[in-house]
């Protein structure tokens, strides 16, 4: 009768992914002491689709779950973290924040530029689609009503375009979309398009505008409650070149200056709700 009860209150996702992710366990938390010995004890590459089986599958990594990685149990305890941060918060807030460093930076310049709004942000510096989704998956929002989500995702994919395409890591963003929206039908969903970064040439600038050009081709606007945040015009100059002081020396993340601009964007979409 335990097991019975059990699985009636177990989520189920209807979401199919291209292929069965490689971490046990698909979805749920917390995890079991074998499931945390398992994606704490293997770097990612090594439990990417396809490693299983000792099979090349590259184009599949942006869209199937994997826990990121920084070496033994650390980008779990980060995971923990925000699942511990989510917990304490459930119920409705106005704004879930979702994405890798440049969302976890948000910082005082969230409460700066949006006193009003209460916001859940679980970004993760370095994080990929493929680990946003498996933290998703896992407990990282569970309980929570956001009334609008914002997802910015997909700068850290470009370290592997030249393996799985630009296409692929613009899948991969549709796939977290895809993931948000079944566990928040009734929210709000602000995509925001990878910002340019470095310069005119360099491969990963050339790769986010390549990227972003087929997060277009996937209409991801067409459902109504997904709105789509294109950045990129705001933090270029007439020449193409990144505007520097909206950008700390890294020419990647942002200043507050940054942020001030994305927020001035983003404020129209949040007034909506």
């Amino acid at each position: 009768m335990r097991a019975l009860i059990l699985l009636a209150v177990t989520p189920l996702l209807a979401l199919e992914y291209p292929r069965k992710p490689a971490d046990p366990p698909p979805i749920g938390w917390p995890l079991t002491a074998e499931e945390r010995a398992y994606v704490t004890g293997k770097a990612e590459h090594d439990r990417r689709p396809g490693r299983e089986s000792n099979q090349h599958l590259p184009q599949l990594w942006p869209s199937v779950p994997t826990a990121g990685y920084f070496g033994g149990d650390a980008w779990l305890k980060l995971h923990e973290a925000h699942v511990e941060t989510v917990r304490a918060n459930k119920g409705p807030v106005d704004v879930l924040l979702v994405g890798d460093s440049i969302t976890i930076q948000w910082g005082d310049s969230w409460k700066k530029n949006f006193p009003e709004r209460k916001a859940v942000n679980i970004g993760i510096g370095g994080d990929k689609t493929q680990n946003v989704l498996w933290r998703l998956d896992h407990g990282g929002v569970e309980g929570l009503r956001p009334g609008t989500v914002v997802l910015m995702i997909g700068n850290n994919n470009m370290f592997f375009t030249p393996e799985t395409g630009v296409a692929a890591a613009a899948k991969g963003v549709e796939m977290c979309v895809r993931n948000l929206r079944e566990k928040f039908p009734e929210a709000d969903l602000i995509v925001a398009k990878i910002l340019p970064c470095h310069a005119p040439g360099n491969r990963f600038y050339e790769d986010i505008l390549k990227t972003n050009a087929e997060i277009d081709r996937l209409n991801l606007g067409a459902d109504p409650k997904v709105r789509v945040l294109d950045l990129t015009k705001d933090f270029l100059n007439a020449d193409g070149t990144i505007r520097k002081e909206l950008y700390t020396p890294d020419n990647i993340h942002l200043s507050p200056a940054g942020y001030a601009v994305y927020a001035e964007r983003l404020r129209p979409l949040l007034q909506k709700r």
